[in-house]
């Protein structure tokens, strides 16, 4: 047995856990598994203490965790914005809020001292991407402040566009470039003339294409993009194509309870 024990520590490295990965973390994201997908984060970050990427998904997952908790993207798939003003709805919990906006905090003082040593570093322009629409997407739908979520969500555009000039290729990055344009495209029009984001002018068809292009080249952010879309359709009277999407959402992320809940609600009115 002693004889065998060089071997063993020859071959046991071999067998050693593979170390976490930022797409592991997102299938537990998008699976709604967000213990399992903090427990993924905080190996990576503990691995890469000054890479901005992994806290920006840090805030993703706070974010996600409180719309559900809330019911808020279920509430997107409504047909009216009724909800989005009613001031009812239940409080946001202070303790997620504290710690998403510590985890915004990481991103933004990592990805803005990455930026200072390399302007044109990709990875420190996606997470600054990611930590605006974040804010952005927490101050419109769990503040119910619409229109000041405007702000953040034209930074984050601005470090997509400066993303999409070094890299077209960067697909995850027309998620939010579509996004902005889908959005401006929205805007009635008093809005859209105080308005101005950068490379954006308002065409919701151009910011659909975008949206598609991430739904089908894009990494992390594939998934998002086609729940964007599957909400745009549906609201947009296609309920065919938001079928569609969700019914590959559910394939792809089958733990994921809003995908089946949606699907459930269109059998439904197929029916009707």
């Amino acid at each position: 047995m002693i004889r065998l024990l060089p071997l063993l520590l020859v071959v046991a490295p071999v067998f050693a856990a593979e170390p976490p990965t930022l797409d592991a973390a997102l299938v537990h994201l998008y699976n709604f598994q967000f213990p399992a997908a903090h427990q993924t984060l905080d190996q990576i970050i503990a691995a890469h203490p000054q890479d901005p990427l992994p806290y920006a998904f840090r805030a993703s997952a706070y974010l996600f965790s409180e719309l559900d908790r809330l019911g808020a993207l279920e509430a997107e798939f409504l047909s009216t914005d009724d909800w989005a003003y009613d001031k009812k709805k239940q409080k946001p919990d202070p303790a997620v809020r504290a710690a998403m906006e510590k985890a915004l905090k990481d991103t933004e003082t990592r990805g803005e001292a990455a930026l200072k040593i390399d302007p044109n570093d990709k990875n420190a322009l996606f997470a600054l991407t990611i930590s605006g629409g974040v804010t952005a997407d927490y101050m419109a739908l769990v503040d119910k402040r619409q229109f000041g979520s405007l702000t953040p969500s034209k930074r984050s555009n601005y470090y997509a566009q400066r993303l999409l000039k070094l890299d077209p290729k960067f697909y995850d990055a027309y998620l939010t470039a579509g996004f902005s344009e889908y959005v401006v495209g929205s805007l009635p029009f008093f809005v859209k003339w105080f308005v101005h984001w950068d490379s954006v002018n308002g065409s919701k068809e151009q910011g659909k294409k975008n949206l598609e292009l991430a739904a089908r080249e894009g990494h992390y952010f594939k998934a998002f993009a086609r729940i964007l879309l599957a909400i745009i359709d549906l609201r947009e009277k296609r309920p065919a194509e938001s079928k569609a999407l969700l019914t590959e959402l559910a394939h792809d992320y089958p733990e994921n309870p809003l995908f089946k809940k949606e699907l459930a609600k269109l059998a439904t009115n197929e029916h009707k």
